[in-house]
């Protein structure tokens, strides 16, 4: 008697779990493709004449063309698009190195070094975020215009080596924090001053932190648009983000082929450097850093 009823009451429950996972699976897929709509849209328009991209509602062209990529080479009003990789690449890497350098070392400052002031400082540089970027823009266009400095990269990367992204200091702060107090005094037993410490011990243990804030850092210099339409006025000085804008021409008229074609080309590197340290981003998150 007990066998029987209980039977119906397990199969109800298993049915309800495979309903439950059906629909959970149905809505991720629902997601997933809305997410990816744009992608497949992008690399579709890609491959279709400028006068379709706009006209046509295909989402794939029927006849695939290669002229929007073999057009590329030709550059863009006599510039190479390789000049614009270039620019970015430089502009990128000027500021993932800015930013582990400094940042890691403030980091360690406000987490491994007792001085007075450090809460107060530290609050304060935690306000900075709530800043509005377009706030600081007039003073530092004029700043740096004043020291002859536009047009030039220095404009870019000059905050980045000086500590001024909150965000990534505090990463780093929380995770400092999180080592073990014991690693430092037995360095500091073995003689080892605050800048051995923070080289020997404390950077190494703070890798998935660094890579963390080194992806995100690539990843917003970039696609950063706004910073090089201020501060670079030479073609031959645009990033990749500017150099898109260069397909248009007076009249407003936009070569959307060519245009799609170099967004998908420029969307390699920062695959490319994300799939690189992808694993040190996964381990950072699983483990804190801490073996």
């Amino acid at each position: 008697m007990t066998s029987a009823t209980s039977t119906p009451v397990v199969r109800s429950a298993s049915g309800r779990r495979r309903t439950g996972s059906i629909a959970w699976h149905v809505g991720a897929l629902a997601v997933l493709a809305v997410v990816l709509y744009p992608v497949i849209w992008v690399l579709g328009a890609s491959f279709k004449p400028s006068k379709d991209i706009i006209a046509s509602i295909d989402l794939l062209p029927a006849k695939p063309v290669w002229a929007n990529f073999s057009g590329l080479a030709d550059g863009i009003s006599g510039i190479s698009i390789s000049t614009f990789f270039l620019n970015s690449l430089t502009y990128a890497g000027l500021a993932v190195v800015g930013v582990v350098i400094s940042s890691s070392l403030t980091a360690y400052a406000f987490a491994k070094i007792g001085f007075a002031g450090r809460n107060l400082l530290f609050t304060l540089m935690i306000g900075t975020l709530l800043l509005p970027y377009h706030v600081l823009l007039i003073p530092q266009y004029v700043m740096f215009r004043k020291l002859e400095l536009v047009d030039t990269m220095v404009p870019l990367v000059a905050g980045k080596f000086l500590a001024t992204e909150a965000f990534f200091v505090f990463l780093m702060v929380q995770f400092m924090r999180g080592l073990p107090r014991e690693l430092d005094e037995a360095a500091r037993l073995d003689g080892c001053g605050h800048f051995r410490t923070y080289w020997s011990i404390v950077l190494p243990l703070t890798r998935p932190a660094l890579i963390t804030s080194a992806i995100f850092t690539f990843i917003n210099a970039w696609n950063d648009f706004m910073g090089p339409l201020i501060y670079l006025n030479t073609p031959d000085k645009y990033t990749v983000s500017l150099g898109l804008m260069m397909f248009r021409d007076q009249e407003g008229i936009s070569n959307y082929g060519s245009m799609i074609a170099m967004s998908l080309v420029a969307l390699v590197p920062v695959i490319a450097f994300f799939m690189a340290f992808q694993r040190y981003l996964i381990d950072g998150m699983a483990t804190s850093g801490l073996k």
